[in-house]
């Protein structure tokens, strides 16, 4: 993923990745127009999990929002 494109309500998706990943907090989730590679680094760093993985994470927790 080139750009992160997160669309719907955010409050939403930060509620699907805490479920998946329970250690994250509100502060490592704080999203900002243009800090994608910031939020994705921050989920990274405190997950352990791959770039691909995280951006897979987001981009299914943000499909999620759209179809509710």
């Amino acid at each position: 993923m080139t750009k992160l494109e997160i669309k719907g309500d955010w409050n939403i998706t930060k509620g699907n990745l805490k479920k998946k990943w329970a250690k994250l907090t509100d502060n490592d989730l704080q999203y900002a127009e243009g800090k994608q590679d910031e939020l994705i680094g921050r989920i990274q760093k405190r997950t352990g999990e791959s770039r691909e993985a995280v951006e897979k994470a987001v981009k299914e927790s943000c499909s999620s929002c759209a179809n509710n």
